[in-house]
């Protein structure tokens, strides 16, 4: 065979293999694998992320509390940042080249890569923006962004609102991983209060538009465009003059004011002090704003105290529900009686406390310690030590029935359990020079302080209100919650519809009601009067050793069809029919009537002229 007719069939065959080669290639690149275009729309087509607006929250009566303002973000993608003039963009931006070059590193780690855009300057104003948008576009690697910020046009209700806040690497990482996946790394995210509690209903759905990018880059054709849905608008419980009028009232003060409609569980308002305006929290000034607050130490405004502070002792206010509990157990009648005995514990003078109602006007110290002495030691085990261990169990599952000692579920995050001692608590927890820790070795003797409301007794304000809510309801409650519905057309969140129930009957209300009403009539309660309105409320002084009591004061009105509920602690304070007491009957007023009486204005008056804010307060 001649030999080129032999390399003639190699050559023809290779020609063929190689042409089989890339043909199944091409079918592989075009047909089956999809790769190539994906690149080729990632080169030709761009996605573009739409955010929705986020939804806005009003008060009870339609009053706008969280609006938005218009912003803009500065972008960088560090990659792209090349051949820029420095000093220019420093000088344009008002930056130092330290910070710039920060700014580009922290663009680039983290949870930032180089290749994607972040953001470089957050929430210029309109105004601001105005003034370097022309010249944006002569940097390479920089670009803008328009969003909303939340701004508050009130200044009130810091603690309620809560902030937002661009996502952690936690948050996203989080999100990433276990979530949704809906955010992206520059998204704005709840951090506190309503906004963190409602955050899904709040952010909305986002939208996104796929634009077709010519040779250069540049969007040209809109393809394809899914809008954004809006986050829906929260309609909540708060009343914003009462709201507003309460944070006036705490100016110069340390504590808290709860207010309730016990008909439904919708809290009026709800104040910490001190406070400040959360417009503080919104904007470019955040991180410098955060830490001045936190850096109070003395004050401590960002903790929100009706809520957080859970270990405040209630004081006389506790005897309401030692006298219900003990009404209801069979331990005493309403007609029961017993002697002012100052030997047993410290008392003021009054008249003799024959029956309950006597007992609860007075508040007497000595009456209560023999109610909390029948339940706790109630004869069941010869041994007082293991027959107290059976009667505080029984005593500390009453007292949760009335919200105390357990976790309100309000639609707030960080509330507290607060304190109510059981028999593991004292063989565990309570050490004391006379009582060794263990079990079988503390009994009625050791714990008697319970008895009006001290001792190892913590609760909330929250908690507090709720109290007066329950008795204003004769017996029952709704949970405490702060949004009324969700959306224009939407609802509350079913488990805050529901009835909780207090252990003790009905008819065991009346005699405390009658009480709390003579307690403000002519008992220790006189500067919480009204005019016109019944008010029924019970103060309480809880103990310091070293410097001023605290002032307490729970109340509701008017007595029948009650309106509002309501509880203030001021530290500090005192005594409790002072301060706490005329703080009380000022926002009962207010919310009840619209206007004050000229009687309440001078109550107003000794009230906003009040400085309480250390143990040096001195109002004897």
């Amino acid at each position: 065979m001649d030999s080129f007719q032999h390399r003639r069939w190699i050559i023809i065959l290779t020609m063929l293999f190689v042409t089989l080669v890339f043909g199944v290639r091409l079918l592989y690149v075009q047909v089956l694998n999809n790769d190539w275009k994906n690149r080729a729309e990632q080169i030709t087509h761009h996605k573009v992320t739409i955010h929705p607006a986020r939804g806005l929250l009003y008060d009870r009566n339609g009053e706008l509390l969280v609006a938005v303002n218009q912003v803009y973000d500065i972008l960088v993608t560090p990659k792209d940042v090349k051949g820029i003039d420095t000093v220019e963009f420093c000088s344009l931006f008002k930056i130092s080249k330290t910070e710039f070059l920060q700014k580009i590193e922290n663009a680039s780690t983290g949870y930032n890569v180089s290749y994607k855009a972040s953001t470089f300057i957050e929430s210029m104003s309109k105004e601001e923006y105005s003034r370097v948008v022309p010249y944006l576009k002569s940097f390479n690697g920089f670009d803008s962004k328009r969003r909303t910020n939340r701004g508050y046009p009130n200044g009130v209700a810091a603690h309620v609102l809560g902030y937002v806040r661009k996502i952690s690497a936690e948050q996203y990482s989080k999100d990433q991983k276990e979530g949704e996946k809906y955010y992206n790394q520059n998204d704005y995210v709840g951090v506190t209060g309503l906004e963190k509690v409602y955050e899904k209903e709040l952010r909305g759905e986002r939208g996104s538009a796929f634009f077709l990018r010519d040779y250069a880059g540049n969007d040209k054709t809109n393809l394809e465009q899914n809008y954004a849905i809006s986050g829906k608008n929260l309609y909540t419980s708060i009343d914003l003059k009462l709201q507003s009028y309460g944070e006036r009232l705490m100016k110069n003060k340390l504590g808290s004011i709860v207010a309730i409609e016990p008909s439904t569980g919708e809290i009026l308002s709800l104040i910490s002090a001190p406070s400040f305006d959360p417009n503080k929290l919104s904007g470019r000034e955040f991180s410098e704003n955060y830490k001045e607050l936190l850096n109070n130490d003395t004050l401590k405004p960002i903790i929100n105290r009706p809520i957080y502070n859970a270990n405040y002792r209630p004081g006389s206010i506790f005897k309401l529900v030692q006298a219900l509990i003990a009404m209801q157990e069979g331990v005493i009648k309403q007609s029961t009686g017993f002697a002012c005995n100052k030997s047993l514990i410290n008392c003021h003078n009054h008249e003799h406390p024959s029956n309950v109602q006597i007992a609860i006007k007075h508040s007497c110290n000595p009456y209560f310690y023999h109610v909390y002495k029948r339940l706790i030691q109630r004869g069941d085990q010869s041994s007082i030590f293991k027959d107290s261990r059976l009667g505080i169990e029984k005593w500390n599952a009453a007292v949760k029935t009335f919200g105390l000692g357990v976790k309100l579920n309000t639609d707030i995050p960080g509330v507290k359990v607060g304190r109510i001692p059981d028999a593991n608590y004292y063989d565990n927890e309570f050490p004391s020079k006379s009582n060794p820790y263990g079990k079988h070795r503390w009994a009625f003797s050791t714990i008697y302080s319970n008895s009006i409301g001290e001792g190892e007794i913590g609760v909330s304000p929250l908690q507090m209100a709720n109290l007066a809510a329950i008795i204003a309801n004769r017996g029952y409650y709704y949970t405490p919650h702060l949004v009324k519905k969700i959306g224009k057309d939407g609802s509350k969140r079913p488990e805050y519809l529901k009835k909780n129930y207090a252990m003790a009957a009905a008819e065991y209300f009346e005699p405390v009601i009658n009480a709390m009403e003579m307690v403000v009539e002519n008992g220790t309660a006189r500067n919480a009067q009204i005019d016109s309105i019944i008010v029924c409320g019970k103060t309480g002084t809880v103990q310091n050793e070293t410097f001023n009591d605290h002032s307490v004061f729970i109340a509701f009105a008017p007595k029948e069809n009650p309106q509002i509920a309501i509880a203030v602690y001021v530290e500090y304070g005192t005594w409790g029919g002072i301060w706490a007491a005329k703080i009380a009957s000022l926002m009962i007023e207010k919310y009840l009537a619209k206007e004050l009486s000229e009687n309440a204005k001078n109550k107003e008056k000794q009230v906003l002229d009040a400085i309480i804010l250390d143990k040096h307060s001195d109002f004897k």
